[in-house]
């Protein structure tokens, strides 16, 4: 086990080297600079600014900078807000995103499972015709829609829950639903698949022809095997819903990671695109390799070479 561990902890470094140095270059290469909105601002100005921020050095010296402080666990000074670090900023929006994609992940994972479990079982009924429907539905409208659209009937028509803001229960409600509505749908799709695949092998009928209970046959046998395809793909979509959905949060005016980002894009900062992203893929490869090791824990058939 321990060396499967090593192996995966390897790749899971490699992939995030990979990513961060995929995008300084590519933030290196798109036009523009952080200071290009600055209205008459004198060239003098500009060098001091670029020399104080390291932008008069060439770009592989930039480049060892960059990855040298991201080692140490610093990634920068933001160019748009000022005398705020990067660190500061995600420790201020991760919490909001984090608690928001938490509770979206929640919602994605209990009705999903059961969603699938209950088509599955109910195959041809209509359970699994509104199970069916809910997932087409799902997946084919966008996160934002779902926002929008609870945002005016169950916050500004119906007045159930406030249209805008964060910090109670009542807040979360509305923008947790619109994230988790496209992972329920997955979710529930690969549930229902995996249930009728499972539900059809041989060791079903073994366990049918001895007189198991529906009910033990269903939760003993069905759903943990089933529930394996859930497993593989849960870690990188309850990654991406932990960071946040940037479009919901700025539809019901949620100050997590999203409002952040989305102002550093505008304002080409770099430190702060860059910063953000790196943290994204480390949560996002921590998620994977966390789903790794518990993948083998599940199911022992997984070899540890």
């Amino acid at each position: 086990m321990v060396k499967y561990v090593i192996k995966r902890l390897l790749i899971a470094i490699l992939t995030l080297w990979i990513i961060l140095t995929a995008t300084f270059i590519l933030m290196k290469s798109i036009p523009g600079d952080p200071f290009a909105n600055e209205k008459m601002i004198l060239p003098e100005i500009r060098a001091n600014m670029e020399a104080k921020y390291g932008l008069d050095k060439p770009e592989i010296e930039q480049y060892f900078i960059y990855m040298n402080n991201l080692l140490h666990g610093d990634f920068g000074v933001s160019f748009k807000y000022k005398n705020r670090s990067v660190n500061d900023v995600i420790a201020t929006g991760f919490p909001v995103s984090c608690t928001l994609g938490l509770t979206a992940c929640a919602i994605g994972l209990v009705l999903g499972v059961s969603f699938g479990i209950l088509a599955g079982v109910k195959r041809g009924r209509w359970p699994d015709y509104l199970v069916i429907f809910i997932s087409i539905l799902g997946v084919s409208v966008p996160a934002f829609v779902f926002a929008s659209l609870f945002q005016y009937f169950f916050a500004a028509k119906l007045q159930w829950f406030p249209v805008t803001g964060w910090g109670t229960l009542a807040t979360m409600v509305l923008p947790s639903l619109a994230l988790g509505f496209r992972m329920v749908a997955y979710i529930a799709r690969m549930m229902r698949t995996s249930m009728l695949d499972v539900l059809g092998q041989d060791y079903i009928k073994t366990a049918k022809a001895k007189g198991l209970s529906q009910r033990e046959i269903i939760w003993k046998h069905g759903v943990r095997n089933a529930i394996m395809p859930v497993v593989t793909v849960s870690g990188s979509m309850i990654a991406s819903t932990m960071v946040g959905s940037f479009i919901v949060e700025n539809i019901f005016n949620i100050p997590g990671m999203g409002k952040y980002l989305v102002d550093a894009v505008k304002t080409s900062d770099y430190t702060m695109i860059m910063g953000m992203t790196a943290f994204y893929a480390i949560v996002m490869i921590l998620m994977m390799f966390l789903v790794d090791i518990l993948y083998m824990l599940i199911d022992p058939r997984v070899k540890m070479d």
